[in-house]
């Protein structure tokens, strides 16, 4: 339907400080999610499930691991020879180019991309949302409105407002005013960051923008406030499950939710499937004495010990007597006999000794310059590292590796003592 029409631009190249450790070495977009996925997979897949087959992915910070793991696009269908999808990153020219400005200037480098493309509507995405939607139905409510701007919107509980931009519309669903972040926002109707422009119109505006001094060059600050003014912009009404996963606490929460008996997020139904690479694990394998109530269980995973109210990734292994609660687990993690986790973030590859205590017990003073961070009894540990046996760290902390206390100030940096690998057969 949209073959030569549409194109998608995925913004994934923002650096997603509020996640914290989780995105210390990686793209937000790339961060793990769901026991098999990453949050990028959710936007791939609306593409081509909206019949969207021609798909930029703008990248800038930390792309290795998501230019890995889209590679040529065919887990999605996106390896095609009219279409496909597109790395996209920064690059120097003698042309004005640099390091993306802003959400903006991401796509005003990206022109000569769309141009050569030529389609009639330009879908922008946000990289870092878990959410399903049909794009078409965006797209023709577009079209029928004779659209210049399309935005998608939606209700939040007002207290999550301020992360958002602020809508104010007129009887026909038309913006009148719209305030970027508010600190105190007037309405809880906010920007989901899913916009259908016309291309020219497009092109139009962003060359406007690259013209002025001192812009910041955003779709939020910047153009769209300005388009409002003389432009056609209309809102899209979402009722549909869509989460912004920016911080841990959104991001623990969105995982979840998934273990609900009716989940919000509907990626299991047969017409709208999330697309991901296979991984190539054994099956799941539950020992004599394990005990698993309501979980998600990756592939490869050997459970020995209970786990109740959590997800847990591929190859995961929980031994003996080890006791795991509302946590989220990520690949290849072992945790050590006779340990316990509560409300406990593990990146990949983390070693937990045996008999150590992992969240619960008491708070630690946690830097109140860094509200938005560990403040609701969630622990982190960071990917790859090693925590020794024995070992208790209570409520509210950062534990991590070859990171830089300087960069997070709540971080407790592992050195000196740590433990070997253990075998993880069975």
């Amino acid at each position: 339907m949209f073959k030569n029409e549409v194109i998608a631009m995925i913004l994934a190249g923002g650096e997603g400080r509020r996640l914290n450790i989780l995105s210390a070495k990686r793209a937000k977009p790339a961060v793990p999610f769901g026991g098999k996925y990453r949050i990028i997979d959710f936007c791939l897949s609306n593409c081509v499930n909206s019949s969207i087959y021609c798909v930029g992915v703008l990248t800038q910070y930390n792309p290795r691991s998501l230019h890995e793991h889209i590679r040529i696009g065919k887990d999605w269908d996106l390896d095609r020879l009219n279409g496909g999808v597109f790395l996209l990153q920064p690059f120097i020219s003698d042309a004005d180019t640099d390091w993306y400005r802003g959400t903006a200037d991401a796509i005003y480098q990206s022109l000569r991309f769309i141009r050569n493309r030529a389609p009639e509507l330009v879908l922008i995405l946000s990289g870092d949302h878990v959410y399903t939607m049909d794009y078409r139905h965006m797209i023709e409510f577009h079209k029928k409105k004779k659209a210049d701007l399309t935005l998608a919107v939606m209700q939040v509980p007002i207290e999550e407002a301020h992360r958002f931009g602020i809508i104010t519309i007129g009887a026909e669903g038309e913006v009148v005013r719209f305030d970027e972040k508010p600190e105190v926002p007037k309405s809880n109707l906010v920007n989901m960051g899913i916009y259908v422009f016309n291309r020219k119109v497009l092109e139009e505006e962003v060359e406007k923008e690259a013209l002025r001094e001192g812009t910041s060059f955003d779709f939020g600050r910047d153009i769209i406030p300005r388009m409002i003014q003389d432009k056609r912009v209309f809102t899209y009404p979402f009722s549909g499950y869509w989460k912004d996963v920016g911080t841990i606490d959104s991001y623990w929460e969105a995982n979840m939710e998934l273990l609900g008996e009716e989940s919000p997020l509907k990626f299991k139904e047969i017409n709208w499937p999330v697309y991901t690479p296979v991984a190539d694990r054994p099956p799941v394998k539950f020992g004599r004495d394990s005990q698993v109530e309501n979980c998600i269980i990756g592939e490869g995973a050997i459970i020995n010990g209970k786990v109740s109210q959590s997800v847990i990734f591929n190859g995961v292994y929980v031994s003996e007597g080890a006791r795991i609660e509302g946590s989220i687990l990520m690949n290849d993690c072992y945790i050590g006999k006779n340990s316990q986790m509560e409300r406990v973030i593990l990146d990949k590859g983390v070693i937990i000794g045996e008999g150590s205590r992992i969240g619960g017990g008491q708070v630690l003073n946690v830097n109140k310059k860094y509200p938005e961070v560990l403040w609701s009894g969630i622990t982190i540990i960071g990917k790859n590292s090693r925590i020794p046996s024995g070992c208790e760290i209570g409520k509210n902390c950062i534990i991590g590796a070859d990171l830089d206390e300087n960069d997070f100030p709540s971080l407790i940096v592992l050195s000196g003592e740590t433990i070997e690998k253990p075998s993880m057969e069975v």
